[in-house]
């Protein structure tokens, strides 16, 4: 476990920062990145560290706006087929070479084409890419997609320097955002420095940023209180009252956009040769098994609220149609009689962070009510993202911080060629209605189509929901400028240290 005091472990990387002002900002995640490649990234925690190292073509705002950032301004087709885009003209890559069209166009025509890219899915619908001169990048779709903008506010439109596409992009970024990669020491530290040369330098006031992982909520809020922290992310709804509490920090709550979930392996390799996968009825079990009520109150201290579709209840497509009468334990056991079991061993893999221990504990205990016998396996979370990706699980947590358009939190789910569709779900209606919800402008045309999803969904249970949870932040008092974004990331454009 790691120390509760990080100030020996840090002090001689520091030594040169703490001399002057404060000119690092240290930040504690829950969990460790994965790769530093935002084609290929699939961790949350990932994108925390690329906001402030990988600009994109276009930003939100915290009411969820979006605006320019690489991209100056944008125009659309009558025929919402051609997204054209015009470059701010004095962005360059970490390395010094110009963030021009040429350059846009090898980063989407890359995210596209990558074998091993999780974001092909997000930009699907994108048939070709043109760059007719230094500044202008033109998108031609195969067909309409009002979800495009927002994932191209996220990894989809970061940034990197071709340069470095065929040298170690995961290992050393080479992006264009306000900061630089420095140096990184796996489930250590990421380091990231200052770049003297982006385009908005001045409203950017550290000299450094450290990113530490610390899976243990308990030992991430003892860091912060200790002042070894400046910034830390997830506080345990457990701790939200500590933190008001105490007269140096601040608790900075915003509700969020995502979802935490449970995915079954329905058809990736041999793990998904288990009941959940062979009958839905099992599934529908599982889901009347567990009480999402009582999860909120246990654990989440009445901050989380219980999740039964993976649209948010601020999205247009979320429908109090789609939540259920709560846990029916006695249901769930007929359900399992009916398909032929008197009770179901299953195995849970999950990111092993406090909270989610805590979750899956009281998940196991609502399932041997109900029939269910669930073995836990928790995991270091990136390597649970890769047991998901290469189907080493028979129920895997799926957590998700959201989008800003409803498309974003449901098609790479539950799309057929999905990249995060790591059960395997795989339903051609349901892939009709989603690209068809993904190409129509019409909210209360795109409403109807994703509650026939939802239809299907509730039925088939690829994936159980479990809750909505906002994203809340402990920062120190001297921190001043910090804003909670939806999204969950951590913007620092503006965001300042007091001097005493």
């Amino acid at each position: 476990m790691r120390k509760l005091c990080l100030a020996m472990a840090m002090a001689g990387m520091l030594a040169s920062g703490l001399a002057q002002a404060q000119s690092t900002l240290r930040i504690g995640l829950q969990d460790d990145p994965d790769v530093l490649d935002p084609v290929r990234a699939r961790t949350f925690v990932g994108r925390i560290v690329f906001a402030s190292l990988c600009d994109k073509l276009v930003e939100i705002t915290p009411d969820l706006k979006i605006v320019p950032q690489l991209a100056q301004s944008w125009t659309v087709s009558p025929d919402h087929k051609v997204l054209t885009f015009k470059l701010r003209t004095d962005a360059v890559f970490h390395d010094g070479t110009p963030v021009d069209a040429a350059a846009v166009k090898a980063n989407l025509d890359r995210a596209r084409t990558l074998p091993d890219s999780n974001r092909k899915s997000e930009l699907a619908t994108v048939a070709s890419v043109e760059a007719p001169d230094a500044s202008t990048v033109v998108l031609t779709l195969s067909e309409p997609d009002a979800s495009l903008l927002s994932q191209l506010s996220d990894r989809a439109g970061m940034m990197m320097s071709p340069a470095s596409f065929d040298k170690d992009p995961g290992g050393k970024p080479v992006c264009s955002g306000p900061y630089q990669f420095k140096e990184r020491v796996q489930n250590d530290r990421i380091v990231l420095e200052k770049f003297p040369k982006y385009w908005d330098a001045a409203n950017y006031h550290f000299d450094r940023l450290v990113y530490t992982p610390i899976p243990d909520n308990t030992v991430r809020l003892n860091n912060l209180r200790a002042g070894d922290l400046d910034i830390i992310e997830r506080v345990a709804p457990s701790d939200a009252k500590a933190v008001k509490d105490d007269k140096n920090l601040t608790l900075a709550p915003v509700t969020g956009l995502g979802f935490q979930a449970i995915s079954v392996n329905l058809a990736n390799g041999a793990r998904a040769n288990n009941p959940l996968a062979k009958d839905k009825r099992v599934r529908q079990a599982l889901d009347l098994a567990i009480d999402r009520d009582v999860l909120n109150q246990v654990i989440g201290e009445g901050m989380f609220q219980p999740a039964y579709q993976p649209f948010p209840p601020a999205s247009f497509a979320y429908n109090t149609a789609f939540e259920h009468k709560g846990r029916d334990p006695k249901k769930a056991q007929a359900l399992l009689k009916e398909a032929g079991y008197d009770r179901v061993k299953f195995e849970i893999t999950f990111g092993n962070n406090t909270t989610m221990q805590q979750v899956f504990e009281l998940v196991q205990a609502m399932g041997a009510e109900a029939g269910f016998d669930i073995t836990l396996r928790p995991v270091e979370f990136a390597s649970l993202q890769s047991s998901l990706a290469r189907g080493d699980f028979e129920v895997g947590q799926s957590g998700w911080s959201g989008r800003v358009d409803p498309s974003g939190n449901i098609h790479q789910y539950l799309s057929c060629k999905g990249n995060l569709n790591d059960g395997k779900f795989c339903d051609a209606g349901v892939d009709k209605l989603l690209n068809d919800a993904r190409a129509e402008s019409d909210n209360a045309k795109r409403r109807a189509m994703y509650d026939q999803v939802l239809a299907t969904m509730q039925d088939q249970r690829p994936i159980v929901y479990l809750f909505y949870l906002p994203w809340t932040f402990g920062v120190q008092k001297k921190v001043e400028g910090f804003v909670p974004y939806p999204d969950g990331l951590i913007r620092l454009k503006g965001v300042t240290v007091a001097k005493k």
